[in-house]
């Protein structure tokens, strides 16, 4: 065999070594993009076993919801219809579930120890920007009578003044004898201010020389557990509460507008006389300077403030961080696992809430329909 034959068998040979190497790896990068689309096909598979592992039954089944009608923009009622934040987080959970499942919703105007009533017979679901603690999911007694979801909201509490006392009122330090601060009795707003302020201790005993006027007299708390007011409730002696006078000057007056047992508004402005929200008889009492702060929420102070046209301003954001959820009864430990499912995917695990509702109403809803669509 000569060198120029030599030469070119090898040359053959090269190519068909060549040939065979872009076979195979146009071969296995076909394996790997089929591996690709397997993976992803998986972890999708998984998100979806995730929602259907506790899927409603067939049959249509209807929940009813009680919502809490003055808390906006989280939870309030307008001409009878649920708006706002959790109202949209629950549509959307429907539409996730049709025509397996429907809400029924009822408005709640009374805010007192409104997540027991999960636990009656007349509602499924409880809702209206609660808070979750664990003395709320017991009675009186400290008998466990509901459970709460899986958090969808965070809450952090603040003050609403006045803009012209914005510069008076910017820190709980602020708050002397002689400010009024407003409070909605049973909420975390009051049970921080009470604590901040010292009124409170930690575990909700009220400070020696408290004095405090109920509506069937006036007594003075001793210090002692005799005393108690925290986010869950009070001790009986003084549930019906209106007004705390402080021991020191350090600490302001508290105020409770909605159980005033008189409002002693002006004769001479002619009134209208109609039925108002909760939210309605604080914000009047603030702008009507009857008080000279309202103790609540960041989220429902900020909202109040934007509608104000520059009357009013949030001032003292608390550090400390709330997580908000529904209530169920205890033993409905079907329906919690249901609903956490669902929250968990609708708020993408704790990285979707209120920040992005506000941006966008429809977050809640375009997940929900991009799964249903999927499925």
């Amino acid at each position: 065999m000569t060198l120029t034959e030599i030469r070119l068998d090898i040359s053959h040979f090269a190519c068909i070594i060549c040939g065979v190497g872009r076979d195979l790896i146009r071969n296995l990068f076909i394996v790997f993009i089929a591996l690709c689309v397997l993976l992803i096909g998986c972890e999708y598979q998984k998100v979806i076993n995730v929602i259907d592992d506790t899927r409603v039954p067939e049959q249509s089944r209807v929940l009813n919801v009680g919502f809490y009608d003055a808390f906006s923009p989280v939870s309030y009622s307008l001409v009878h219809t649920h708006l706002g934040y959790e109202a949209d987080l629950l549509t959307a959970l429907e539409v996730m579930e049709t025509p397996n499942l429907s809400f029924t919703r009822e408005p709640i105007s009374q805010w007192e120890n409104i997540w027991l009533l999960a636990a009656t017979s007349d509602y499924d679901i409880i809702g209206g920007g609660i808070t979750i603690l664990e003395d709320r999911t017991k009675d009186a007694t400290g008998t466990q009578l509901v459970a709460f979801t899986t958090p969808h909201i965070v809450f952090r509490q603040s003050l609403l003044v006045r803009a012209e006392d914005a510069g008076r009122i910017q820190n709980y330090t602020d708050l002397t004898r002689d400010i009024r601060v407003g409070v909605l009795r049973g909420t975390t707003g009051e049970a921080r201010l009470l604590q901040i302020t010292g009124i409170v201790d930690a575990n909700g005993v009220v400070a020696a020389g408290t004095r405090i006027d109920t509506s069937t007299g006036t007594v003075v708390a001793d210090g002692t557990a005799n005393y108690k007011i925290t986010a869950a409730g009070s001790t009986p002696n003084i549930e019906s509460r209106f007004t705390l006078y402080p021991p020191a000057d350090n600490m302001p007056q508290v105020n409770y507008p909605v159980n005033m047992p008189h409002q002693g508004f002006d004769p001479l402005i002619h009134r209208v006389a109609i039925a108002l929200t909760e939210e309605q008889v604080l914000l009047g009492n603030l702008q009507e300077n009857r008080i000279d702060a309202l103790a609540r929420g960041e989220i429902g102070n900020r909202d109040a403030a934007a509608a104000s046209a520059g009357a009013f301003v949030v001032t003292a954001l608390d550090k400390q961080v709330e997580y908000g959820g529904f209530t169920v009864a205890r033993e409905n430990t079907e329906l919690l696992e249901f609903l956490n499912k669902r929250i968990n995917y609708l708020t993408n695990n704790g990285n979707i809430g209120y920040a992005q509702w506000v941006v966008d109403n429809g977050v809640f809803m375009k997940r929900a329909q991009a799964l249903k669509s999927d499925n």
